[in-house]
């Protein structure tokens, strides 16, 4: 799977521990940055991440930034992207069960190495389910953001 990952200064260190599992576990990254802890603008490296799944040339995307709302915030404006704040594994496993989120945001000052990796790795290997309540639910989502988001050209 081809995983676009996005951060601000704040989320570089974890970010690139999450880099190097996903690519461990044979999953290709594409880092669109920052690559440093100096002061930066979330959206610079958010705002093409989010593009990225959008388009389809990313399956998913996981963002971290401080507390991980302001990458949801940026990704949640574009079409087909449909991001999720998660910080513990139960709220990873549901947003892909119940939501099928395609976009992961972690906060870097909220959540500790070791319960993101965790999270990370539910997220990860975790499919929607099928019952036909929750592809309706989904489908009722997907419905309301093709009605009021401009698809990604």
């Amino acid at each position: 799977m081809k995983i676009a990952m996005a951060n601000d200064h704040a989320g570089t260190k974890l970010k690139l521990e999450i880099k190097t599992w996903l690519e461990s576990q044979g999953h290709e990254v594409q880092d669109f940055g920052t690559h440093d802890e100096e002061g930066c603008d979330l959206s610079d490296f958010v705002y093409p991440a989010s593009l990225a799944v959008a388009k389809g040339e990313c399956d998913r995307g996981i963002f971290v930034d401080g507390v991980g709302y302001g990458s949801a915030l940026i990704a949640n404006k574009i079409n087909g992207n449909y991001a999720v704040v998660c910080q513990d594994p139960f709220c990873a496993r549901l947003a892909r069960e119940h939501t099928d989120s395609n976009i992961l945001c972690l906060g870097g000052k909220i959540i500790g190495s070791a319960i993101a990796m965790e999270i990370v790795e539910v997220w990860m290997k975790t499919d929607p389910l099928t019952a036909e309540k929750y592809r309706r639910r989904v489908q009722k989502v997907k419905d309301i953001n093709d009605k009021h988001c401009v698809p990604v050209k």
